[in-house]
């Protein structure tokens, strides 16, 4: 070896020398912390979960859409960390007819501890038609459907896709559904059902509050969300009203792709006979709050909103400021916190999902690492329950 070959030689051993103490002499550095004290309440592997809800004697439901995973069922009751199919095998199979489950976004508990099933009858995002979109009740107590209510094509549109629920049983004789519908074609809005008769109705249709905002983009573990299809060109992600929850006699409610939160006078939205202009008027902008998914509400008037680029969960106070929200949990894995739901046990529930990192955003990859995440946390305070 000649002379410049040995010099080479040494240059490397000293600079691995060097970096190897340099690195083993590196202090421990400051680092984020995490806030809140999570419990781990299930995981699941196969299916990506969405929904999830608990009765008051705390049973727990969760939802399986049909996105393009295998979906054996798509509404489950978790029962000692396993999940069955709910209410059964039958309904769950995803055969067209008027009784099956083809693919439910939302489960929500009613005051008077009803499963509701919220069917947006679009497996894989076909077209919605007559018969699909549904709003299916479960008596708990015998573990049967007890009503099924179907929408009318010009309240569910071929757009449409149905995806939470709320409900106030004091309206009318038997109560009323709120819906939002969150389609990522624009024709958003909120459904209204009265529960007696079945007969539903739009508000605040295609409303600046229900549409995504222009050119959203949102920053998920570090990176720009956009849809990125396999052998396509990247898009905004442009879904619509998608969080909701009810209090103060009004339903609050976001779009997925912003940041703002909005309420509606209960009043305005129940009275059929409004204009939407007259139920316009009563919308207030309560000001940026993050980008979120999930929305939930307590009996003291308090907002839980998902906060998905931080991986976190916030709880806002009735007449509070925008922006400051209090945050109960920020934690690494809190991969896309979804549906939210507060239990009468005192815990809030929520599904960490990895929504962002479905094919459909990488170019086909799918960067999802099972298993998904069921957590709670106690936050001593109890569901609204209007009866």
């Amino acid at each position: 070896m000649n002379k410049v070959g040995r010099f080479l030689v040494l240059l490397l051993v000293t600079t691995v020398i060097f970096w190897g103490n340099a690195t083993a002499q590196l202090p421990e550095l400051p680092q984020s912390q995490t806030i809140g004290e999570l419990e781990l309440v299930a995981t699941f592997d196969g299916a990506m979960p969405a929904g999830v809800t608990v009765s008051q004697e705390g049973r727990i439901f969760v939802t399986f859409p049909r996105w393009g995973d295998d979906v054996p069922y798509t509404v489950g009751e978790v029962i000692e960390g396993e999940v069955v199919a709910y209410p059964n095998a039958e309904i769950n199979s995803n055969k067209e007819q008027p009784q099956s489950l083809l693919s439910v976004q939302s489960v929500v508990v009613d005051p008077n501890n009803r499963l509701w099933l919220l069917d947006t009858g679009r497996p894989l995002f076909e077209p919605a038609s007559y018969g699909k979109p549904k709003l299916v009740g479960v008596d708990l107590q015998s573990n049967s459907v007890f009503q099924t209510i179907l929408f009318p094509e010009d309240v569910a549109l071929p757009t449409t896709y149905l995806n939470d629920v709320r409900f106030d049983l004091t309206r009318g004789t038997e109560g009323m559904a709120f819906i939002t519908d969150s389609s990522s074609e624009g024709t958003n809005g909120i459904i209204v059902v009265d529960l007696a008769t079945g007969e539903s109705w739009r508000k605040l249709d295609r409303h600046p509050s229900t549409l995504a905002e222009a050119n959203f983009v949102p920053r998920v573990e570090g990176q720009p969300l956009l849809n990125r299809p396999a052998n396509s060109e990247p898009s905004y992600m442009t879904i619509g009203a998608d969080g909701i929850a009810i209090a103060n006699d009004s339903i609050y409610y976001c779009v997925l792709s912003g940041r703002q939160l909005y309420s509606v006078s209960l009043d305005a939205l129940a009275d059929k006979n409004l204009s939407d202009a007259e139920v316009a008027a009563t919308v207030k902008d309560l000001g940026e709050k993050g980008a979120s998914d999930g929305l939930e509400s307590d009996s003291t008037g308090r907002i839980y909103i998902t906060d998905y680029e931080h991986n976190a969960i916030r709880r806002r106070l009735p007449q509070a400021m925008a922006g400051t929200a209090e945050t109960l949990v920020f934690d690494p894995r809190v991969l896309w916190p979804d549906t939210l739901s507060l239990g009468s046990d005192g815990y809030l529930y929520f599904i960490a999902n990895q929504l962002h990192r479905q094919p459909g955003f990488h170019n086909g990859n799918d960067l999802r690492e099972q298993p998904y995440s069921l957590f709670r946390i106690a936050v001593d305070a109890r569901p609204v329950l209007l009866k």
